[in-house]
């Protein structure tokens, strides 16, 4: 079974029969609204989120038809589509890639290739004492980062390439079931220029889908390995300076956030900032999905909270239109709330 079919049996599992079958496409493409931010929470589903945002429908569409022909799904509803029997017996044979993970790394992962292969470039060829070669990369950025590691990392430069591979051989060890040559495969060094993506892919014979998902797979492990233990890996920890601080809200919702803590309600924010009031209520849901401190109870009533919860525990959904025709005196946008608060209890 190749990841994208995994990915997507994983999903189907996940969504109960409660969404649509592209609503997994949007959570796979990272689409910004709403919809797709509260599912990836509501469903356990954040570690696909943005994790194929090349991806197109044709492509998709093409996958999924893998699955029908197979047996693997079977429709429920327009457009709606659970696991057939012989689907979870192979999700349960082939479990999803384990360390792909969109929701908290798909904002560095781009950033974090650049500067590991850049920085790969580099130490390659200080130990073979070459001074003349073309950056791999063109990222003025990540450029001025690598200068300030060079300037105050404090380890000679000729002893880098020796202690950067001795750090990934140590990381890759410890994980068995990755294959590093699936990344190792695209590092460019001394003489040496590394593959593309596609190259890589046609190399190691696998479908171009299923190879980013294995590369992502192993990016995602190494910055968790990484996260997991900085003092093991100080050379390869600098790849993360300064980006794990990034907020994982979206910039318009870190405007209103700004507008909040200051005192003011959503209208005002809302009139403040020439957005419609439903606008800011989607910012408000952000906030109850990625923000610990942040309280629903200024927005919703305790009782209400409380029935919420009760129909979605004992209807097993997560279905908005459902909950509101058995509690009619709560507003979507107080149900949206409370159970972007409450996603993983209910």
């Amino acid at each position: 079974m190749q990841n994208i079919e995994i990915i997507m049996l994983y999903c189907l599992k996940q969504l109960n029969g409660e969404r649509t079958i592209y609503s997994i496409y949007h959570l796979l493409n990272g689409k910004k609204s709403s919809q797709t931010i509260q599912d990836a929470h509501l469903f356990s589903l954040k570690n696909y989120f943005r994790i194929l945002e090349p991806l197109t429908r044709d492509s998709f569409d093409i996958v999924f038809k893998r699955l029908l022909d197979k047996n693997w799904v079977e429709p429920i509803g327009d457009q709606i589509y659970r696991l057939s029997s012989s689907g979870l017996v192979n999700l349960q044979k082939f479990p999803p890639p384990k360390y792909i993970n969109g929701w908290k790394y798909h904002h560095i992962s781009t950033v974090v290739w650049e500067r590991l292969s850049l920085l790969t470039q580099v130490t390659s060829n200080l130990t073979f004492q070459e001074t003349r070669y073309i950056p791999i990369q063109k990222n003025k950025e990540v450029h001025r980062w690598l200068k300030r590691v060079l300037k105050e990392y404090p380890l000679p430069r000729e002893a880098w390439g020796n202690t950067l591979f001795t750090e990934l051989v140590d990381c890759f060890n410890e994980e068995k079931d990755i294959n590093p040559s699936v990344l190792v495969f695209r590092l460019t060094g001394y003489q040496q220029i590394g593959l593309t993506s596609l190259q890589s892919s046609k190399k190691l014979a696998m479908d171009p889908i299923n190879y980013h998902l294995e590369f992502l797979n192993i990016l995602h492990f190494i910055i968790h390995m990484i996260e997991s233990d900085t003092g093991r890996y100080k050379l390869l920890s600098t790849l993360l300076a300064d980006l794990m601080e990034h907020s994982i809200l979206t910039l318009s919702a870190r405007k209103t956030w700004e507008l909040l803590n200051q005192g003011f309600t959503i209208e005002q924010i809302s009139a403040n900032r020439n957005l419609k009031n439903s606008t800011i209520e989607d910012h408000l849901v952000e906030f109850a999905l990625n923000i610990k401190e942040f309280s629903i109870d200024p927005y919703v009533e305790k009782d209400i909270q409380e029935k919420v919860m009760q129909i979605s525990r004992q209807g097993a959904t997560r279905q908005l239109k459902l909950i509101r025709n058995k509690l009619p005196t709560a507003s979507y946008f107080k149900i949206r709330l409370v159970l972007a608060k409450n996603g993983d209890q209910s």
